[in-house]
């Protein structure tokens, strides 16, 4: 099958901004004590501009929620599933993410753009929108709890203090700089009022740091991980990413009769690697670092093949 040239367009730039931060990291030009504060840059500078000035203008009235539906249950479920296979703990809640969270702002909207034009853009824009809502803030309440839990073991609290735990995980989970802009975001949107240039276009350049920023950072840390030692797991990471995840989506969105056009926007984003907010969350957290760094990297590459396989079998749907 030859490689669809949208695919081709959409991925190779993420590709390459890997690349050069291997290169980067290989030469020495970023050393390992810096990447902790580049890690902070990036998690609590340049993704707060990003989903706050993307939530600000969203008219939550206009969003076309029944094909998004079909694709946040099926990531629910996923994540749920990795979950109960592999225990309530931060590792799960991250390599769940990992299986879930689709890079749909780098590669979706190009590729969606060029090979499904602006009908496809509507339904992408509207997932866009909940797919930071739903999947960041979900994830960072489940690891907040997940932490708790896991201090509360090793410490040995009793049961009645768990309330008290649970309490103090959720607020952690929401004084967050992930779902702290995306809530300011959205209730600005409702305001109708429109956001200054002085303070819009500052956001905007931080915003667009964001993404080539993280996947420069993806491969640094990747020139510091013997990925050798993590192949197998990565690309098993990888394959329920590119493969599971939007077969998925496709039987849920078959169930809520979802069709047309839609579901195949919907089946393509969840078949599209694994956004670089993953990775981030697995250094937040502290846990599967080199399994995460090492499956972003693959599932990018994998999705050369793996999107032009998955856009060939919906083809049939619109």
């Amino acid at each position: 099958m030859l490689l669809n040239p949208s695919v081709a367009g959409a991925l190779l730039p993420v590709v390459l901004l890997i690349a050069a931060g291997y290169l980067a990291g290989r030469r020495g030009w970023i050393r390992p004590g810096s990447v902790k504060d580049l890690s902070n840059l990036i998690f609590l500078l340049l993704a707060p501009a990003l989903l706050f000035r993307a939530m600000s203008t969203v008219d939550v009235s206009q969003l076309r929620f029944k094909a998004v539906s079909a694709y946040l249950i099926g990531s629910v479920l996923l994540f749920a599933l990795t979950m109960a296979l592999r225990g309530f703990n931060r590792q799960a809640a991250v390599l769940g993410l990992a299986n879930t969270y689709s890079n749909t702002v780098m590669i979706g909207i190009p590729l969606i753009g060029l090979a499904y034009g602006a009908d496809g853009m509507v339904v992408l824009l509207t997932l866009i929108s909940l797919h930071s809502v739903v999947l960041l803030t979900s994830a960072t309440v489940v690891l907040e709890l997940a932490v708790a839990h896991e201090h509360a073991r090793s410490s040995g609290a009793q049961r009645h203090s768990m309330a008290r735990t649970v309490l103090t995980a959720l607020r952690n989970a929401i004084i967050h700089p992930v779902p702290i802009p995306i809530i300011a975001g959205l209730l600005f949107a409702q305001t109708g009022l429109t956001m200054p240039e002085w303070v819009d276009k500052p956001l905007a350049l931080l915003g667009q740091a964001f993404g080539p920023v993280a996947l420069v950072m993806v491969g640094i840390t990747l020139a510091q991980t013997p990925i050798g030692a993590h192949w197998r797991g990565a690309m098993v990471q990888s394959v329920v990413k590119n493969f599971l995840h939007p077969i998925v989506v496709a039987g849920i969105g078959w169930l809520l009769g979802v069709h047309g056009l839609p579901l195949a926007v919907m089946i393509v984003a969840a078949s599209l690697p694994m956004g670089a907010n993953v990775f981030l969350f697995s250094q937040r957290y502290r846990t599967s670092e080199e399994l995460v760094t090492a499956s972003v990297a693959v599932s990018t590459a994998l999705g050369l093949v793996t999107v032009t396989v998955v856009m060939a079998l919906v083809a049939h749907l619109y």
